[in-house]
């Protein structure tokens, strides 16, 4: 497998994204009048940059890259919570609780963040990669639009029910879900056009454009390899 430069650039991108939306998911912002997350602002980038992925490099390259984003997610979130555990200086036991309230992560909500990660991510991806193959290579805008609208309405679906359940009612959880659903799915397919040129320029670089026709799809075989590195049809 090799590995390029520019590869290992996109692959940062994707994980520093996911962890920097991670941390700041503790504020809550107002759009438009609407309670949301502050990672609103920077996690729907992990998901056009999981599409630039899967659609140069092939769904066996995003499938590594998500399951290394889920990992370094839990080494950023067992060393926050090692620094929490530890005793404070003297001098610095005033600020322990304002640590714990913005670094803190509870059972569920890490539990919804985690599932809600892997099941969204790996849904894009999938739905990214079939689309190619079946639109053979044409009409990327369907592609990036379409496993959007898959991924991040998964992602939003399992996150707040599983966070959420109990705690909110019915109707207001499902009108966080689609809230979250179609403010992550447009501001993606707002950035179409950048995504376009980011695709056409690593193609170009990397002289590849892998269709994953043969691909085993399984998130679990991390060690499939698979698809064809083409020009497209």
């Amino acid at each position: 497998m090799r590995v390029t430069p520019w590869f290992v650039v996109i692959t940062t991108v994707f994980v520093t994204t996911l962890i920097t939306a991670n941390i700041i998911a503790v504020k809550l912002i107002s759009v438009f009048g609407v309670a949301l997350p502050a990672a609103i602002i920077v996690f729907p980038i992990s998901y056009i940059f999981g599409d630039v992925l899967t659609e140069v490099y092939g769904y066996s390259r995003a499938r590594m890259v998500i399951w290394l984003g889920f990992f370094c997610n839990l080494l950023v979130v067992v060393i926050i919570w090692v620094g929490q555990v530890l005793p404070p200086a003297g001098f610095w036991a005033d600020a322990q609780p304002a640590y714990e309230r913005i670094l803190g992560y509870t059972p569920r909500l890490l539990a919804a963040s985690f599932m809600a990660y892997l099941v969204g991510s790996f849904a894009n991806s999938m739905v990214m990669a079939r689309m190619k193959v079946w639109t053979k290579g044409r009409f990327l805008w369907t592609r990036t639009i379409g496993s959007t609208l898959v991924g991040e309405g998964l992602d939003s679906l399992v996150f707040i029910t599983v966070a959420f359940s109990g705690v909110l009612p019915g109707a207001q959880m499902a009108a966080t879900i689609v809230t979250h659903w179609l403010l992550k799915s447009a501001y993606e397919a707002a950035v179409t056009p950048l995504t376009y040129v980011v695709v056409r320029a690593l193609k170009r670089a990397e002289g590849q454009d892998v269709y994953d026709d043969r691909t085993n799809l399984n998130p679990l075989a991390v060690f499939s390899s698979g698809g064809r590195g083409a020009e497209s049809p």
